[in-house]
Formats: C-alpha cells, sequence, structure tokens
C-alpha cells in the first residue's frame, strides 16, 4: 500500500468508495498478511440486504480518515468471486481474487481477524467491533500437504449461531429483518392569530344652520270718530279746554336662536365572522425502497415473483 501501514483497529467502520466518488459500503472484515501482519483485504457487504461479502485489495487504495478510497468500479466490487464469511478463504480463493482485480499475488497467505482464518500458520482470529459483541473462531490444523484452518463462529458467546439470514444493516448496528419503510404527512388546521385593530373615536364639528321664522310688530294709528250719541258723554267728561297727552306701548316679535343637546343614536364595536378559503401547499418526503442485488439474485427474485 505504497509504503504505508494501517492498523486493522483503524478500518473497522471506515466507508469504502469507489474510483468515482461511489460509496460501495463500510468495512465489515478486515484480513491480515500472516507474513507482514498488514491488512491486506477488506470485506463489505453487498447485495440484498447484505447478504454478499465482496472482498476488496488493499494493495492500491488510499486511506483519508474515514474514507477508503479503491481504484476499481463498485460493480466490479460487486460482481467479485462470492466469499461467505462461514468457510474458509484458501489459497485458490485469494488467487481467483487477484486475477479478478489483475493484481500481481502477494505470494503470502492472508487471515481474517474475525473470519475463519484462511491457509497459513494455525490459529484463532479475534474480531474488534468496537465495544460490540466479538466473534472468535476456534482454528484446527488438518494435514493436506499444506496448513489450512478451518473454525466454528462463535458470536456473543453461543457456538454456531448462523446470522446470515437476518437483516444487516450495512451502515450501521444490526437490525431485524425488515426495514421500515415512512413517509411525511400533510396536516392543515388553522390558528388565531391577531390580525389588526379598531376603535370609536367622538369628535366635534360645526355648521352653520339657517332657518325663517315669522315675526310680527305693533305700528301707531290714529283713529278718529265722529260725536254721537254713543259717545257724547265720554266726550264731555272732561274740562272744556285742557291739554292732554295719550300714550300708547308698542310691541314687536324678533328672532331667538336657543341650543339644546339632545341623544340621537347609540353606537358600539362588534366583531362579525366571515368565512372564506386559503391553499396552504408544504413539501412532504417519503421513503423509498429499491432492491440492490446482483444479476444472480435478481432473477432469483423475479421466479419467486413469477
Amino acid at each position: 500500500m505504497a509504503g504505508t501501514t494501517f492498523s486493522a483497529d483503524a478500518l473497522y467502520g471506515t466507508t469504502v468508495y469507489d474510483n468515482d466518488g461511489d460509496k460501495i459500503g463500510k468495512v465489515d472484515e478486515v484480513y491480515l498478511d500472516n507474513a507482514t501482519n498488514q491488512p491486506e483485504w477488506v470485506s463489505v457487504k453487498t447485495g440484498l440486504f447484505g447478504s454478499n461479502v465482496s472482498l476488496i485489495p488493499l494493495s492500491q487504495a488510499s486511506v483519508s480518515g474515514e474514507k477508503i478510497t479503491v481504484p476499481f468500479e463498485k460493480a466490479k466490487v460487486k460482481d467479485a468471486p462470492h466469499h461467505d464469511p462461514g468457510h474458509e478463504l484458501s489459497e485458490r480463493d485469494e488467487d481467483d481474487l487477484y486475477a479478478y482485480y489483475g493484481i500481481a499475488s502477494s505470494g503470502g497467505s492472508v487471515t481474517g481477524t474475525s473470519t475463519t482464518g484462511t491457509t497459513g500458520t494455525a490459529g484463532t482470529g479475534t474480531a474488534d467491533l468496537g465495544g460490540t459483541d466479538r466473534s472468535e473462531y476456534q482454528s484446527t490444523t488438518t494435514g493436506r500437504g499444506r496448513e489450512e484452518t478451518t473454525g466454528t463462529a462463535v458470536t456473543g458467546g453461543t457456538a454456531g449461531a448462523d446470522v446470515r439470514g437476518a437483516g444487516h444493516d450495512t451502515s450501521g448496528p444490526n437490525t431485524d429483518d425488515a426495514m421500515t419503510r415512512s413517509k411525511e404527512e400533510l396536516h392543515v388546521g388553522t390558528e388565531t392569530r391577531e390580525a389588526g385593530r379598531a376603535r370609536l373615536r367622538k369628535y366635534i364639528t360645526s355648521e352653520t344652520v339657517t332657518r325663517t321664522v315669522p315675526v310680527s310688530h305693533e305700528e301707531v294709528v290714529v283713529e278718529r270718530e265722529p260725536i254721537t250719541e254713543a259717545n257724547r258723554g265720554a266726550a264731555l267728561s272732561g274740562g272744556e279746554l285742557t291739554e292732554e297727552e295719550h300714550e300708547v306701548t308698542l310691541h314687536e316679535e324678533r328672532a331667538v336662536a336657543a341650543k339644546e343637546t339632545v341623544p340621537v343614536e347609540r353606537v358600539r364595536l362588534g366583531t362579525k365572522t366571515v368565512t372564506g378559503e386559503e391553499t396552504v401547499s408544504a413539501e412532504v418526503r417519503e421513503e423509498h425502497i429499491d432492491l440492490d442485488a446482483d444479476q444472480a439474485t435478481r432473477a432469483g427474485t423475479d421466479r419467486d415473483r413469477s
């Protein structure tokens, strides 16, 4: 790996990307070279619910923080020779993988740190899963002209447990055997808020009002009447020759104005409810689940549907 050494523990949980920057998956297992004890391969779960394990060589990979970039396309990694973590990785399997990726074989054997051991010195591999249950494999040596190791998986203290049929979240901890698809629903209603205020204000204005009324006045009228038997007595009641003055008071009407305040009407504020319609728009999200499987698995699924 270009003269760079990596810690197996540091590779666990990192995300593998292809040469186009597409995410392939997270590192599930790390395989060490028995000769150098350095990481040689990493496995990534692909296919339907992570049912397929693809091995990726690290000889041409670059590691940056939580990201591993390999010079292969995502489809090529998915179509790599299948490896079942429940079985050993033999020298022939390793040679097939090197040939598939077009990389010269390292000439040594590798040991998986958390899968069954492959060819090489017999030993026991132990997985460091960052605080989760560790998977241990007890290795035995068989004599067939070369050393090869076999192992029995022990997960969470229970030997022989087969968890390959359970659903597995490749980006996090184990889940159950199904995904939950959710969507957002739009619920609309109303809320009451203050829209404005109104008030009554009383003020005074003036105007000129003209009215016409009839008026009357008295004028002096001199009345003369001859002496008759009817008024003779009144005419002879005074002196024969005297000086006298008579006076009358004249009266007249004139227009006058008087103002009086009278109530006209009562005014108050009230409210009424006017009903209308408004259109509310919002963006809602929905999850979708697509099948991500290789061609053979997808063909088997299609046959099951038919």
